[in-house]
């Protein structure tokens, strides 16, 4: 049968904080009974925007990851949850029953991905239910990805086979695989948060003038291994992202007719900025 989940893309998201707000609006203040208890209208952020900053002056990097109830198919909160407490229903929607799961704080520990939020005056550990009584009514959406304005967050009800086709063909992963939990939320370009990058500048004498250099050909190289390429674009900047930065060694080719071909190594151990390169004139 078809199931819900949700794709996330890093690169859209710019912290606007319409999904928070959405989801705010749906819980804070209304009940809905079977689904969830209304949600506090202080201290709760059901979808949660995490910020990332890297890089160093003059090139700095901010990315933003939306976090919430990934609907697990193997949810670490079941796992000694008091029967009844927790519902993972057959469309793939994780439930936190309001009656049955009422004084149990513990559960709030027991999501690795820190989304479980204790209501203390209902007494009631909640999580964001995936709008589950809207899509029951017949929405094909969820309200996240309905006001989300670039797109970033889309709803998918597929079944199994076809959300993982759109996994491998999209490039889509999950929040921390290594959990073994199996999400439901799906990130695309989620190494804009997790991963490092490089950037540089380049620059060379033209005509007597000392001039940002505009679409020389910079390859990226780690040891041997030939990672990525890029070309300087009309400041003579150049960047590579999605990189490892645990002491890795990595090397930049950079080739251009006009200038003597040029190799910069470096290491990472965070995102940095290699700086003004400048290209000598052919001999």
């Amino acid at each position: 049968m078809k199931k819900w989940n949700l794709v996330i893309d890093v690169a859209k998201c710019f912290n606007c904080n319409c999904c928070t707000l959405a989801v705010h609006d749906e819980y804070s203040g209304n009940s809905f009974p079977g689904y969830t208890e209304e949600m506090p209208r202080l201290g709760h952020r059901w979808f949660e925007i995490r910020q990332r900053e890297q890089g160093e002056f003059p090139v700095v990097d901010v990315a933003y990851l939306p976090v919430t109830c990934n609907h697990c198919d193997e949810p670490s909160c079941m796992k000694g949850a008091p029967e009844g407490a927790i519902n993972k229903r057959a469309d793939g929607i994780v439930i936190f029953d309001p009656v049955h799961s009422k004084g149990h704080e513990e559960l709030v520990k027991s999501c690795p991905y820190g989304m479980i939020w204790w209501n203390e005056e209902k007494q009631l550990p909640q999580t964001w239910p995936f709008d589950a009584h809207l899509l029951d009514q017949g929405w094909k959406e969820t309200r996240a990805s309905q006001v989300c304005p670039t797109g970033a967050i889309r709803t998918v009800h597929a079944e199994d086979e076809e959300m993982q086709r759109r996994a491998r063909e999209e490039d889509l992963q999950v929040l921390h695989p290594e959990f073994g939990n199996k999400p439901r939320i799906y990130y695309k370009n989620i190494d804009r948060y997790f991963k490092c990058f490089v950037a540089g500048t380049l620059e060379g004498t033209l005509e007597g003038t000392v001039e940002c250099i505009q679409g020389a050909r910079v390859v990226l190289f780690r040891d041997t291994e030939r990672i990525a390429e890029t070309e300087s674009d009309t400041f003579g900047d150049f960047r590579f992202r999605g990189l490892e930065a645990k002491g890795t060694s990595y090397r930049i080719e950079i080739s251009d007719p006009r200038f003597a071909s040029n190799s910069v190594p470096f290491t990472l151990t965070k995102s940095r900025y290699l700086g003004a390169i400048a290209l000598e004139p052919k001999a």
